[in-house]
């Protein structure tokens, strides 16, 4: 373990496999591929000034990088590493294929214009679990800012450098290799040891974790759920990425049912209970109306200053 060695610069285009695929309904690759993003220096997620999006997977068939552009209806792509045929072949679901937005009834009007005005957003499908276990455990009870720090530190230092052009990005660990990290790097990435036991407890078990990718969605969260600290809002925020579930709304999170409320109902101080009997008509499109809720910009106005984080790493 330690910092990845140097890599030559490829031009783009050298040693990749290609696909273009052309969906048969409107696409917005930023609203589909944008969940994936942990943070504005995510490692393993950039979008690049085109338009166009990279990322990299530790797939069932090792690492590979993805380059994905939209080009006149098409979607061009461009894979490197011996992950790219897989990465390839899921190009669809990764935009949306396997998502149905016509199961879903507009039953507010915010919701209905929002949708209208989205017509390009699907819920995207990795098919890959621990690459969204993992960044979901180290967001538990701490800012955004804290855990995209965490993450970025961690996967630069102990994944390795991503195939293909682009020298920043990096593939995340593999699963013995988080199991290794060392008590003090987790505490110099800001982890408490509560989160940083959830990973390594999730990692021993990655490949029965991995096969959830496949279930539906709530046999998928039950089998996250086994692993000790992992509840329903880590579980919701996986499955969301790895199932593309459009049920899994997030519930214990500190400022969604607080948006949902305002949004549906004008009750900024919502909590969970009053989020789901809000979001009930929406029963198998949950997650979709927190969504577009969220799109819509239509969230309560802030009263208190911002929350400052701890520094666990200055302990």
């Amino acid at each position: 373990m330690g910092i990845p060695a140097a890599r030559s610069p490829l031009p783009p285009g050298a040693g990749a496999r290609t696909r273009t695929w052309t969906p048969p309904w409107p696409l917005d690759l930023g609203l589909v591929l944008g969940p994936l993003r942990r943070g504005p220096g995510d490692p393993t997620f950039r979008g690049a000034p085109d338009g166009s999006f990279w990322r990299t997977c530790r797939t069932p068939e090792g690492p590979g990088t993805l380059h994905v552009s939209a080009r006149g209806g098409a979607v061009e792509a461009e894979a490197w590493g011996a992950g790219a045929d897989w990465l390839l072949d899921r190009l669809p679901a990764l935009c949306g294929a396997d998502d149905d937005p016509g199961a879903f009834t507009a039953r507010h009007r915010l919701l209905a214009v929002t949708e209208r005005r989205r017509p390009g957003l699907r819920l995207t499908r990795t098919g890959l679990v621990m690459e969204s276990l993992i960044p979901s455990v180290l967001e538990q009870k701490v800012t955004t800012d804290e855990a995209y720090r965490a993450w970025r530190l961690l996967v630069r230092r102990y994944g390795e450098p991503a195939p293909g052009p682009d020298e920043r990005l990096y593939v995340m660990p593999e699963p013995r290799t988080w199991a290794l990290i060392p008590s003090w790097e987790w505490h110099r990435a800001g982890v408490d040891a509560k989160r940083s036991d959830t990973v390594v407890r999730a990692v021993r078990v990655a490949r029965r974790l991995e096969e959830a990718a496949a279930m539906e969605p709530e046999e998928a969260r039950r089998r996250l759920e086994l692993i000790p600290g992992i509840g329903p809002w880590t579980s919701a925020e996986t499955v969301q990425r790895s199932n593309g579930a459009p049920d899994a709304v997030t519930t214990g999170d500190y400022h969604l049912p607080g948006i949902v409320g305002h949004a549906l109902a004008g009750r900024r101080n919502a909590g969970d209970d009053e989020m789901l009997e809000l979001l009930a008509p929406y029963a198998g499109q949950r997650h979709r109306a927190a969504r577009l809720i969220l799109l819509s910009g239509h969230t309560p106005p802030r009263r208190g200053p911002r929350f400052t984080p701890g520094n666990i790493a200055a302990l």
